[in-house]
């Protein structure tokens, strides 16, 4: 009985050395999203990005790493395109997106980065073609997390806005977010405000 027990125990050691040594190495693995967390935490983007690359880059040299530790990929690839959408890289984040995994909600983040590219341009026809763009985004978005309501209300904001934009699309960038307001018809008395 107490060789068994001593087996027991040796092996149990043995278990517990490799366990150790695999949470180390792991650690030691996740050393760059780690550090990007942290300069996220104090606002140096730019140092997070080049964190983040680096551990996106660990986990596409290893794709079974991907798969294993999804959860740790998606927030590296989250993170990134948060950043990305922050410091206004719409560009950046676009490419960024088509290679994250669904769970770091690339589409919406795709979603936001053509809505604001709509935002800021001139030409009418651009413009409703990167507003379209962002409604299929959104669209995507929310078949993705349908109970997601934030992402619902954009998908509803920018539907509305791009069919608003179809009618009069000769409308300024500066004035686009007014198609969303009901205008009074002429004639009509206007609202009395209370309050």
């Amino acid at each position: 009985m107490i060789p068994q027990v001593r087996s027991a125990a040796a092996a149990a050691m043995v278990l517990m050395l490799l366990t150790g040594a695999s949470a180390i190495a792991y650690a030691w693995w996740m050393h760059p999203a780690g550090d990007g967390d942290a300069a996220l935490a104090q606002s140096r983007y730019d140092q997070a990005l080049a964190n983040y690359a680096d551990a996106e880059a660990r986990f596409d040299r290893f794709a079974a790493a991907r798969a294993l530790f999804a959860g740790d990929y998606s927030h590296v690839m989250e993170s990134r395109l948060w950043i990305l959408h922050r410091t206004g890289r719409y560009d950046d984040l676009i490419d960024t997106a088509q290679r994250a995994p669904e769970s770091a909600q690339p589409h919406f983040w795709s979603g936001c980065a053509f809505f604001e590219k709509a935002r800021g341009e001139e030409k009418p026809d651009a413009r409703l073609g990167w507003l379209t763009r962002a409604e299929e985004e959104f669209r995507r978005a929310v078949e993705a997390s349908p109970g997601d309501w934030d992402t619902k209300y954009d998908f509803e904001l920018v539907t509305k806005l791009a069919a608003e934009l179809r009618k009069q699309p000769k409308t300024p960038p500066n004035q686009l977010m007014q198609l969303l307001r009901p205008q009074p018809k002429p004639g009509a008395k206007p609202v009395k405000r209370v309050g």
